[in-house]
């Protein structure tokens, strides 16, 4: 008869109750013993009878609350920039909206599991977007490019034009004009109506790989 199962070298830690393998080597383990620890301690910190889950709606108002707050607190940060002066306290500023859009994300994509996907992507492309814009104000175009591509991919449209220009504007700013140009045209398809401002970017992304070509003839 052949075994229906593997037996695998598991350990409980008796205080944490942490489940662990530490003879083992295998990624796909280790990723599911972090989501079981995960869930377990989610369970732990619950505010309800028996530490029963809730219902998956409605959310958690405290955990929204937080998120939504430090979302625009970068976004006052962001504001505050815009107002500065200084050259130093503008980049202060700058990174202090990094560092709170970074806390929100962290806050949303630890959201208990039980919790809706679809509310964990919808704010994680917010937040994605948000964030490369404040990448985009400190020329961290790699970065920026990077958070607008992910927000993208959670949110493609409708709703979020900006971070389709913002993935534009990166790629531009790093000489990647090609890429530009195809990420442009994807997002005047997929946006419609809300893509003006990716129009007026995709005609001087065009007119500079015109003008490129037209030096290479000579």
């Amino acid at each position: 008869m052949e075994d229906t199962f593997t037996l695998l070298p598991l350990h409980l830690d008796p205080t944490s109750k942490a489940i662990s393998s530490p003879s083992l080597t295998s990624p796909p383990l280790a990723a599911e013993l972090v989501l079981l620890n995960a869930t377990h301690r989610s369970f732990l910190t619950l505010d309800t009878p028996h530490s029963v889950p809730p219902p998956p709606l409605p959310l958690n108002p405290k955990r929204s609350a937080a998120i939504q707050k430090m979302r625009e607190q970068g976004n006052a940060s962001l504001a505050r920039k815009g107002g500065t002066a200084s050259a130093a306290n503008s980049q202060a500023h700058t990174q202090e909206a990094i560092k709170l859009y970074s806390y929100a994300l962290e806050m949303a994509l630890t959201r208990p599991q039980w919790e809706p996907a679809s509310i964990v992507r919808d704010e994680v492309a917010i937040l994605m977007s948000n964030r490369a814009q404040a990448h985009m104000g400190l020329q961290a175009w790699p970065e920026g490019a990077a958070d607008a591509e992910t927000s993208v991919e959670l949110k493609p449209a409708p709703g979020n034009g900006k971070a389709w220009w913002r993935r534009g504007k990166c790629l531009a700013e790093m000489g990647r004009w090609d890429e530009a140009a195809e990420w442009i045209a994807r997002g005047v398809e997929t946006g419609g109506d809300e893509s003006a401002e990716l129009k007026a970017l995709g005609v001087e992304v065009q007119s500079h790989l015109a003008k490129q070509r037209e030096r290479e003839t000579r």
